[in-house]
């Protein structure tokens, strides 16, 4: 008898995921996704990534603003009686009454090594800790935060000025790969999970767009941090005679000075711990990013300015 499995995700990190399944033949009956949302300017809706392919492959999805007291989606699921439900950065809690709907439980893909950055930005949060590896976790979800046991953890390193943006991409790509093997086991009884060790959770909250505002007071490597655990969005910036300037991209230098000035033609500013950074790409508020030559023929921050 075919195996029923059900896919919730939303961004585009779990397209490669339910496109991996697809494409290898997993019987996935229903999707379910965040809704569409407007854009920040005008009235143009955005369909969420997974809406986007699951029109693509064909696969029937729901939209839900919410499963909390949702009675119309827990009596679908419920006569669907999937095997197996897998969950991909989804944006939504999945309340406890739903957990038991699925015959093998509801398997979680987490971007962190557990119990590591539990919560909504692993990846970002994991950056800007300036941590030296992260990974992908296979837990089954329990009704506490990313604290169900784990069955399979697949680390990698972090590349020095690797950004969010990079390491998605590869940690998608990692679960990708490695799905199937763990669906198998799971569907056959063949996987052991075990507990995680609660005293060493640490917890990677949502990000606010405040949180990247730079301190030039700060060391160049966290400086650095920022700017990479930011990109693409909400990004970090600097603000200069009332303008937001949001820096992309930026490599650690050695120039000397007082923390916030610029110390040379190509916008290199100075840090902290008596080191700086070097401007490589930038986006001045509402227009076009620019790389630093480009910026620096219209700019007025230039060499000697205090930022």
């Amino acid at each position: 008898m075919a195996r029923k499995i059900i896919f919730m995700g939303t961004p585009l990190f779990a397209v490669p995921i339910l496109k991996s399944l697809y494409q290898n033949g997993y019987p996935i009956t229903l999707v379910y996704t965040q809704p569409p949302q407007k854009s920040h300017r005008g009235q143009k809706i955005n369909k969420s990534p997974i809406q986007g392919i699951s029109e693509t492959l064909n696969i029937e999805y729901r939209t839900p603003y919410s499963l909390k007291d949702n009675t119309e989606e827990y009596e679908r699921i419920k006569k669907i009686n999937p095997d197996l439900v897998i969950v991909v950065a989804y944006g939504q809690i999945i309340p406890k009454e739903f957990l038991n709907l699925s015959k093998k439980g509801f398997i979680n893909i987490h971007a962190s090594i557990l119990p590591n950055w539990r919560g909504a930005a692993p990846i970002q949060r994991s950056i800007m800790n300036l941590d030296k590896e992260t990974g992908i976790s296979i837990m089954k979800i329990n009704d506490k935060l990313d604290a169900g046991p784990v069955c399979n953890i697949y680390k990698m390193n972090l590349e020095n000025n690797s950004n969010a943006s990079d390491i998605s991409e590869k940690l998608s790509l990692i679960a990708a790969e490695n799905i199937l093997d763990n669906i198998d086991d799971i569907l056959e009884d063949k996987v052991k999970f075990i507990e995680q060790d609660h005293s060493k959770a640490t917890y990677a909250s949502k990000i606010k767009k405040i949180e990247g505002n730079i301190n030039w007071t700060d060391s160049a490597e966290n400086i650095i941090g920022k700017i990479n655990g930011l990109y693409p969005s909400p990004g970090a910036f600097f603000t200069f005679k009332g303008e937001r300037y949001k820096i992309l991209r930026a490599e650690i230098a050695n120039g000397k000075g007082n923390p916030g000035e610029i110390v040379s033609d190509y916008l290199e500013v100075i840090c902290g711990n008596n080191r700086s950074i070097k401007i490589t790409q930038i986006q001045r508020e509402g227009k076009k990013a620019q790389n630093i030559n480009e910026f620096m023929l219209g700019t007025h921050i230039k060499k000697g300015t205090k930022i």
